[in-house]
C-alpha cells in the first residue's frame, strides 16, 4: 500500500487529524470506485442485448461521462459553499438512483431508462475522481502530487475487483429477475450507497482542509494574483490552464474511446465473461495502481515531461491494440494494460498541472473545468467509437483512440509547464509553487488574511 503523503512541519498538531481524515477519504473512494465499472464494462454489454445492436455500445457509457461532467459543476458549487464530504455524498446518492434506474430499463427492455440511468451515474463517478483533489488538499504543497496519486491508487481497489464480479452478479442479478448483465449494477447501487453514508458521516466531523475551502489554509498556499488588484485575482492563472485541460481531456478519449468497445469486441471473439473482466481488471489496475510513482515524477521532475510520456504512451497503445483485430487474449490484454499506464501518467500530470499555485479557494472550479473537459471528451470519444467501429472496425478505431492521445503529448510539449513559469510584467509576482513543478526549493508563506 501506498504511504500516506508528508504532512508539512508546521501543522504537526493537526497531523492525526488530518491523517485519520485522509484515510476516512480513501476508504470511502476505493468502495464507490466499485461502481465505476457499471457504465463502461455493463452498460456496453447491456445496451447490445436490449438493441440487439453494437452500434449503441458506446451510448451508455457517453451519457455517463455527459453525467460526470454536469455532475462535476455542481459538485463543485456545493463544495464551495457546504463542503467536500456534503457535494460528494450528493454524487454518490445520484449514482445510487441511477443504477436502480438501470435495472428498471433492463427488465423493461428501455433504451430511455438505460440512458437515463447512465446519465444519473455520472456525477457518482466525478466524485470519485474528484475525490484526488480532496486529498491534495490534506498535504503539503511540495507533496499534492503523491498526494493525487494516493488516492488514485486507493480507487484500483473497486475498480478492478468489480470487473470480475461481472459473472457471480449476473448470477444474483437473474435470480432477482433481473436484466441480462445488470449485476454490476447492483454492486453499483450498493457501493455508492454506502459510500454516501461514509461521506455524510465524515461531513458531521470537525472540518478538515480537505472538508470545506478554507479562508487561512494551513500550510504555505502560494496565491498567483496581482496583490495591487487583491487575493482573489486568479485570472491569469485561470486563463493558463489550456494546456493541462488539454492534457486531460485527450486521454480520457482515448482510453474511454477504446474501452468502451472492448467487451463487446472480445465478446465476438469467442472470449467468456470472466476472460472479458479479467483483461478490463488488468487494464484498469495499470490505471490506477502505478499512481504513486506518477505523482512521485511529478513532485520530482516536473509535471510537464510526465504528461508528454503519457502522451507517447497512449500512442503506442492504439497502434499496439490495433494490431490485435483477432482479441488473442494475451496481446490484446498487454496493449490495453499499455493504455492505462498511458492514461495514468498523463492524468496525473495534468492534474498536477492544473490547480499548481492556486490558492484553495481557487481550487475547486479548476478541478470541475478539468472533469468537464475529460467528461465532455469522453462521452465524444465513446459515442464516435461505437459508430468507428461497427463501420470501419476495430483496427481503424483503436488508431484512432492513439491518435487522439498523441494531442496529450502535443499539448504539454507546446506550452512552457505552467508550474515553472513566472508571471512577469505589470508588477505580478513570481508563481511560486511546490509539487507540481518538481521544485524543491521552499515556498514562503502567503498572507491570505483579510
Amino acid at each position: 500500500m501506498a504511504a500516506l503523503p508528508h504532512v508539512p512541519p508546521h501543522s504537526r498538531i493537526a497531523e492525526p487529524r488530518r491523517s485519520s481524515s485522509l484515510r476516512r477519504l480513501a476508504l470511502a473512494t476505493g468502495l464507490a470506485s466499485a461502481g465505476l465499472a457499471a457504465g463502461g464494462t455493463g452498460g456496453a454489454l447491456l445496451i447490445s442485448d436490449v438493441t440487439g445492436t453494437d452500434s449503441a455500445a458506446g451510448a451508455p457509457f457517453a451519457f455517463v461521462v455527459a453525467g460526470s461532467a454536469a455532475g462535476a459543476v455542481l459538485i463543485s458549487s456545493v463544495t464551495r459553499r457546504a463542503g467536500r464530504e456534503r457535494a460528494l455524498a450528493g454524487g454518490y446518492l445520484a449514482g445510487m438512483i441511477g443504477a436502480f434506474v438501470v435495472m428498471a430499463g433492463g427488465v423493461a427492455s428501455s433504451v430511455p431508462f438505460v440512458l437515463a440511468g447512465s446519465l444519473l451515474l455520472g456525477p457518482a463517478n466525478a466524485a470519485v475522481f474528484l475525490s484526488r483533489y480532496a486529498g491534495a488538499d490534506l498535504a503539503a504543497e511540495a507533496d499534492r502530487g503523491r498526494a493525487l496519486g494516493y488516492m488514485l491508487f486507493v480507487t484500483a481497489a473497486g475498480a478492478v475487483l468489480a470487473p470480475n464480479l461481472l459473472a457471480p452478479a449476473d448470477t444474483i442479478a437473474d435470480a432477482f429477475g433481473l436484466a441480462r448483465y445488470s449485476g454490476l449494477y447492483l454492486v453499483a447501487a450498493l457501493a455508492f450507497g454506502l459510500s454516501a453514508a461514509m461521506s455524510m458521516h465524515r461531513a458531521r466531523r470537525p472540518a478538515t482542509s480537505a472538508s470545506h475551502v478554507p479562508r487561512n489554509p494551513s500550510g504555505p498556499v502560494p496565491l498567483a494574483v496581482d496583490r495591487r488588484r487583491g487575493p482573489g485575482s486568479a485570472s491569469p492563472r485561470i486563463r493558463r490552464a489550456s494546456a493541462p485541460l488539454v492534457v486531460l481531456a485527450a486521454a480520457n478519449m482515448s482510453m474511454v474511446g477504446i474501452m468502451a468497445i472492448v467487451p463487446v469486441h472480445l465478446s465476438h471473439h469467442g472470449h467468456h465473461l470472466g476472460a472479458v473482466g479479467f483483461v478490463i481488471s488488468a487494464h484498469v489496475l495499470a490505471m490506477f495502481g502505478p499512481s504513486p510513482l506518477s505523482g512521485w515524477l511529478c513532485d520530482r521532475l516536473g509535471a510537464r515531461p510526465v504528461a508528454m510520456t503519457g502522451g507517447f504512451v497512449l500512442l503506442v497503445a492504439g497502434v499496439a491494440a490495433a494490431l490485435t483485430g483477432d482479441a488473442t487474449l494475451g496481446p490484446t490484454t498487454a496493449s490495453l494494460v499499455v493504455l492505462g499506464l498511458g492514461w495514468n501518467l498523463a492524468v496525473v500530470a495534468g492534474s498536477a498541472m492544473l490547480t499548481a499555485g492556486l490558492p484553495p479557494r481557487e481550487r475547486p472550479r479548476l478541478e470541475a473545468a478539468g472533469e468537464v473537459a475529460m467528461g465532455a471528451a469522453a462521452a465524444i470519444g465513446a459515442a464516435a467509437a461505437g459508430i468507428l467501429a461497427a463501420s470501419r472496425g476495430w483496427p481503424v478505431m483503436a488508431t484512432a483512440g492513439g491518435l487522439v492521445g498523441a494531442a496529450a503529448l502535443a499539448a504539454a510539449g507546446a506550452k512552457r509547464d505552467e508550474a515553472r513559469s513566472r508571471l512577469t510584467g505589470g508588477g505580478l509576482p513570481e508563481l511560486a509553487v511546490g509539487c507540481q513543478a518538481g521544485a524543491t526549493k521552499p515556498v514562503e508563506p502567503a498572507d491570505t488574511t483579510h
